[in-house]
């Protein structure tokens, strides 16, 4: 039988009651959706096998894919990690609470379906208000990958997580849309060297500047890992039901190549939509454009790609179109690396 999704809008005058109510359902061993300061996230007692099951159910996710735990503090870090490091621990001073996901060696109080049988345990302190007042009303850590269904775009309202869970959820927290608008920035810092395992907002720069020597251990593309330590590196990810081309290049080799496609897919009778940076728009203004913002300013691309590929969805496109002209630097590298695995194509110019 389905089960009825609440709704939760929350304001200052009833905050404390929402997150008292969401904490019960997660003490409870359900599942309540909530914004974090990245997406949304599927929350559930990280320490009850029980309800984390709930959430692989619910996503359809697979079980070797390990999930992010959620803490509402720093001291939770050691309460569920074996050994943090000098290293580590300069990055859990400099970054947390923020937009950073910590691999560590974990204790046998955290269950292995959280961590898909792995020894070590993926950890975040997220600096969304609503998400630590959630953890620290539940009374327990909470195990969180996005609130979407596993493959598709993440999500980034409140009415995405209800798009794609409604009835097979507890609750969801309407927080507003989120700040960032991709995942966090997963390191493995079990060694002295840490391993960028999946790029977001903290990027390679921003540890190089804390930690020195920093090396990259995900690929931008749809290859699997076989035991992947992180989120994002083994399966699709980030897909809307269109298929999506990515082109690299210059402004200029792109903007050409749009045009070019735009008159074949349309010869086909296909229904076009096309991510911009701003500095292209104008070129296609008959078309269903978004904007990406400027190519300089990527972290407006982060904020608005996942919602961009759901409402190009909504609206029945069957090709989604991305100019990949903005920077790579900074977020730039996290949007490249989730545009790259959403695509079912890419083109270099």
């Amino acid at each position: 039988m389905k089960m009825q999704t609440h709704l939760f809008v929350q304001d200052k005058g009833n905050f404390e009651e929402v997150m008292q109510s969401a904490g019960k359902i997660i003490r409870a061993g359900g599942l309540v959706a909530f914004p974090t300061e990245t997406v949304y996230g599927l929350g559930a007692n990280a320490l009850n096998p029980d309800a984390v099951q709930k959430i692989f159910e619910a996503k359809g996710r697979p079980a070797d894919n390990p999930l992010i735990v959620h803490v509402a503090k720093k001291e939770d870090f050691f309460r569920l990690a074996d050994e943090i490091n000098p290293t580590a621990k300069k990055l859990m001073d400099t970054f947390c609470p923020g937009p950073l996901t910590l691999i560590l060696k974990k204790k046998e109080i955290v269950p292995d379906i959280t961590t898909a049988g792995l020894d070590s345990v993926a950890i975040r302190l997220p600096s969304n208000k609503i998400a630590r007042e959630l953890i620290l009303a539940s009374g327990t850590p909470i195990a969180a990958p996005s609130a979407n269904r596993s493959g598709s775009p993440s999500p980034t309202s409140a009415s995405h997580v209800m798009n794609d869970l409604n009835g097979k959820i507890d609750a969801i927290i309407d927080g507003g849309n989120t700040e960032i608008g991709i995942e966090s920035t997963v390191v493995d810092a079990r060694g002295d060297i840490p391993i960028i395992l999946r790029p977001g907002e903290i990027s390679r720069e921003d540890i190089e500047t804390v930690v020195g020597k920093v090396e990259i251990g995900y690929k931008d593309n749809k290859e699997g890992i076989k035991n992947p330590l992180s989120p994002g590196m083994k399966y699709t990810h980030y897909s809307p039901h269109a298929e999506v081309i990515l082109l690299e290049g210059s402004a200029e080799a792109i903007k050409q190549k749009i045009a070019e496609l735009i008159q074949q897919y349309s010869s086909e009778e296909k229904k076009i939509g096309v991510l911009l940076t701003e500095e292209l728009q104008d070129n296609f203004v008959a078309m269903k454009v978004i904007s990406l913002g400027l190519a300089s300013q990527p972290s407006v691309a982060a904020q608005r790609i996942f919602s961009a590929m759901r409402e190009m969805d909504m609206e029945g496109i069957d090709i989604i179109l991305v100019d990949g002209s903005f920077t790579s630097q900074g977020i730039g590298a996290a949007v490249f690396n989730r545009l790259r695995k959403a695509a079912s194509k890419m083109i270099n110019l």
